[in-house]
């Protein structure tokens, strides 16, 4: 008779008001062994989950505040509440869900993995974003994309003005309205192609087949011309 498969057990960690890199250490130790992680009591505070490796998965159990899950290079986090500015910044492996709001800056420079934002985001999603998917199901705020060098920004609500401000690549699609777009940014039809692999993107996160009307902005490449003497020119664009 074949035993039972054996389970490893997830660790619980109570952080509460004590010191964060107390709690990191157990929270990396953890997912560098591939055991999954129930943290209770994250408070809100900051820079939780930093610098993760290996194959466990941390899932918070409540809200959490600045930069966690910032500098990521695997393992997976949950956060069953909201998340303050830079969720995932610099993150290059690994995947962030966010169960409710985040806060500005949302995968702020990241370089691969993949954010999934089921609520609203702040302001600069994917500011200077190298790689990667970030998936926000709401609304994202002002100047999403900005300065993005590559990666994809996906939108099923609405955006704020200045989306796309000074692209250099990447892209970001938008199934709702788009209030304004940002310097050298511009719309485009996407391909058939391309729209079919965004929406398989989104329904491996879960998120159901719908009938979107995807505006997706890329730079204008005006920009990636710009010389300093002609800066008066520049900020007509």
């Amino acid at each position: 008779m074949t035993a039972p498969a054996q389970t490893t057990p997830a660790l619980v960690v109570e952080a509460g008001d004590r010191p964060i890199r107390e709690v990191n250490r157990e929270i990396r130790e953890a997912v560098d062994a591939g055991i999954d992680v129930e943290v209770l009591q994250p408070l809100s505070r900051h820079n939780l989950a930093v610098g993760l490796t290996g194959a466990g998965t941390v899932t918070f159990r409540g809200s959490v505040g600045y930069y966690c899950g910032g500098l990521g290079n695997g393992g997976s986090i949950v956060v069953e509440g909201s998340s303050g500015w830079g969720t995932g910044e610099g993150l290059a492996d690994g995947t962030i869900t966010v169960n409710g709001y985040a806060g500005m800056s949302v995968g702020a420079a990241m370089r691969g993995g993949t954010i999934h934002v089921k609520g609203d985001a702040g302001p600069r999603v994917g500011v200077a974003q190298k790689a990667g998917l970030i998936l926000v199901e709401g609304d994202i705020g002002y100047s999403t994309g900005f300065m993005s060098h590559g990666g994809r920004i996906v939108c099923l609500g609405d955006s704020r003005g200045s989306v796309g401000d000074s692209l250099w690549s990447g892209s970001v699609w938008v199934a709702g309205s788009i209030e304004a777009l940002g310097i050298d940014a511009v719309v485009v039809e996407p391909e058939e192609a391309e729209r079919l692999e965004v929406e398989k993107q989104i329904s491996d996160l879960g998120v159901e087949p719908a009938d979107r009307d995807w505006k997706k902005v890329i730079s204008g490449e005006k920009l990636w011309y710009f010389e300093a003497r002609d800066a008066k020119k520049w900020l007509m664009i």
